[in-house]
């Protein structure tokens, strides 16, 4: 079958609310040029990354929760200005369309890859891309990614639509635990435990045998408990003192500093996301008199994904989808995400 000229997708024309995303009928389908794969998308998840980078979050000058930016951006992106039109997603699961020449790649293998894509140069061993920030991304029919970003998912007892759940939720995750060196017969305590990153960091540490807490809504507390959590708190209450190993936070806001006194002394705190807000009030004494580590957690080891996959493959893991939504309908989809109405993933069609 011949490759189109054209596909559809969506445009991200600037920052702003969802007026900034454009569908097209008319975008050029990229040719894949030395180690590089045209992948026909499949599947696309929704992302708290994707609206952050869309009403330009990641700005310095941003100061409150993501659904409170009600100001101009100019650099918003990760890695600071983006060019526009930009076409986002960072959650990819597709089909091998096209390779270009030095590739090991055939059409027909189905694929996805991590959305923090590794770029390690001199003097900046952390160096990262992120699919959909700096390069295009899923939200369109065709996706051009490197060769050595792919990962072959063919032999995975998942569906095209729980591997889309995967790559941000699960990557972010299990980075989040790596880095904060979660073990078994650890606590740990997870915030935002019913969205996407804290529903898949709950089911990766129980995996490595910690004992996990989440923090939610009672209305979500069953849902937390049924993807490997002992038990819930709910976000308004206190949380116990000198009680968890770990926490992971993608969270944020006016909480922060009861996390850091729910852990035990000599404990490690892990952050990777802020949605309550990213300014925080500290007390250092509670924090260097107590012996506690903070990782800052976005860089990923090229390791970190490669466990994800062969957990993929082996039918090991398992997101929880809610909803799915034609790709057309993005702005209906980013919504409802946003409103956390549902639990674990949104995944769009393309």
């Amino acid at each position: 079958m011949t490759t189109p000229k054209t596909m559809s997708g969506v445009h991200l024309t600037h920052h702003g609310g969802a007026e900034a995303l454009t569908w097209r009928e008319d975008i050029p389908v990229p040719v894949p040029g030395p180690g590089q794969v045209l992948v026909r998308v499949t599947a696309a998840g929704v992302n708290n990354t994707d609206i952050n980078t869309r009403v330009g979050w990641y700005s310095s000058d941003v100061t409150g929760a993501t659904d409170a930016v009600d100001q101009e951006v100019e650099a918003g992106g990760w890695g600071g200005a983006l060019q526009f039109p930009r076409i986002q997603g960072g959650d990819l699961c597709g089909i091998v369309e096209a390779v270009g020449p030095e590739n090991a790649f055939r059409p027909g293998q189905r694929v996805t890859c991590p959305i923090n894509l590794p770029r390690p140069r001199p003097g900046h061993p952390t160096g990262f891309i992120a699919l959909g920030s700096e390069i295009d991304g899923a939200f369109a029919q065709f996706c051009l990614v490197e060769a050595g970003d792919l990962y072959d998912v063919s032999v995975s007892p998942l569906s095209d639509i729980e591997i889309a759940a995967i790559p941000c939720a699960f990557g972010t995750a299990e980075n989040l635990l790596a880095r904060a060196g979660v073990t078994s017969g650890q606590t740990v305590l997870i915030t935002g435990a019913s969205g996407g990153v804290g529903l898949a960091a709950v089911q990766l540490a129980a995996l490595r045998g910690a004992t996990v807490w989440g923090v939610t809504s009672p209305a979500k507390a069953e849902v937390v408990k049924s993807q490997g959590a002992v038990d819930t708190f709910d976000r308004d209450a206190a949380l116990p003192s000198d009680k968890f190993d770990v926490v992971i936070d993608v969270v944020g806001g006016s909480a922060w500093p009861g996390l850091i006194l729910a852990l035990k002394p000599g404990g490690h705190y892990a952050v990777s996301g802020a949605i309550a807000g990213p300014i925080v009030q500290a007390d250092l004494r509670d924090i260097y008199l107590r012996d506690i580590t903070i990782h800052g957690c976005t860089h990923q080891a090229f390791e970190v994904f490669g466990r994800l996959v062969e957990m993929i493959n082996a039918g090991r893991i398992k997101p929880l989808v809610s909803k799915t939504y034609p790709l057309s309908d993005i702005a209906e989809a980013q919504a409802d995400f946003q409103s956390k109405a549902f639990p674990g993933k949104l995944v769009l069609i393309p």
